[in-house]
């Protein structure tokens, strides 16, 4: 009899499908963020996302014993992340408060070009390549304005995206015996403590808000806790490359929840972004290559997790 259960599902549903979660609640979360700042500033909304998220892992895996299993080059990789993630949302948050949430989209792609342009062996790819930069240059040409500090923002937090797709993807695919869901309960916990020192006093006011609260709860668990799981078990199964390609889904993604959100309404050209990114992530085929060497498979990694 074929296996059956969550275990089962997750193993046959398609990488992408892990993505395409990621996508929705990437955005979905920060355009909620977006209408807390009438009552939280943007560093506080960003330190409650953080430790939220960290506190629901915190429950569920239990990162602390992952830190005592690490090696020293694994807590390396693990704190790095956690820098990180720390960063990179702060300089999300400083950025959608003064641009659209479509541009910081945009932007957050440009960097991560170079990473699908290192993956991309064959014509086939280098065309879904072509029409992926295509259609988020659409994007960008059309809405690259706004607060010149915003902007900035938006760039660093490209840079850093960059990063957390190269350390996320190592943590899923090559520390020994941690799985890349416990690799992201672990550095969580270390964004929690570097994101302290700017958004402690700007997260105070939520203390005796609870509908602020309960809202930087849920933006937490939307924006750092669904997506980052959806991510690592993603990473685990397709090339850094791939990932990379298909990261071109969240500025067309951003689009569609400013629609809905935040009533960002887009023009035909962005319409037209919209669909060559679609028409590069169809197109591109990823390289077979061997799993990495000592790492679990999903299956088992659903195990562990179940178990722990």
């Amino acid at each position: 009899m074929p296996p059956t259960g969550p275990r089962a599902v997750l193993s046959a549903a398609p990488p992408w499908t892990y993505f395409i979660g990621s996508a929705v609640f990437h955005y979905l979360g920060p355009a909620f963020a977006v209408l807390l700042f009438t009552r939280l500033a943007p560093l506080g909304v960003a330190a409650l996302r953080i430790w939220s998220a960290a506190l629901v892992f915190a429950l569920w895996r239990r990162p602390w014993r992952t830190l005592t299993r690490l090696d020293a080059e694994g807590r390396r990789t693990i704190i790095a992340w956690g820098v990180v993630l720390a960063a990179m949302n702060v300089c999300f948050y400083l950025a959608i408060a003064r641009v659209p949430l479509g541009t910081v989209a945009a932007i957050e792609f440009l960097p991560v070009i170079v990473l699908a342009a290192l993956g991309a062996r064959t014509a086939r790819n280098l065309v879904a390549l072509v029409a992926a930069v295509g259609g988020v240059y659409v994007l960008t040409g059309i809405r690259l304005a706004g607060d010149p500090l915003g902007l900035v923002f938006a760039f660093a937090n490209a840079v850093l995206f960059a990063a957390y797709i190269v350390l996320a993807h190592r943590t899923a695919r090559r520390l020994r015996g941690v799985s890349g869901i416990d690799g992201l309960a672990a550095a969580m916990l270390v964004a929690c403590v570097f994101v302290a020192p700017v958004g402690v006093w700007q997260a105070a006011p939520a203390v005796i808000d609870p509908v602020t609260l309960a809202a930087g709860i849920g933006v937490g668990i939307c924006s750092s806790v669904i997506p980052y799981v959806c991510d690592q078990l993603a990473m685990a199964r397709i090339a850094r490359s791939t990932y990379a390609l298909l990261v071109a889904l969240l500025p067309a993604t951003a689009t569609v929840i400013g629609i809905v959100v935040l009533r960002q309404l887009p023009s035909l050209a962005e319409l037209a972004g919209i669909g060559l990114v679609v028409l590069s992530v169809a197109l591109h085929r990823e390289l077979q290559t061997p799993p990495a060497e000592g790492k679990a498979t999903l299956p088992q990694e659903g195990k562990t997790e179940c178990d722990t």
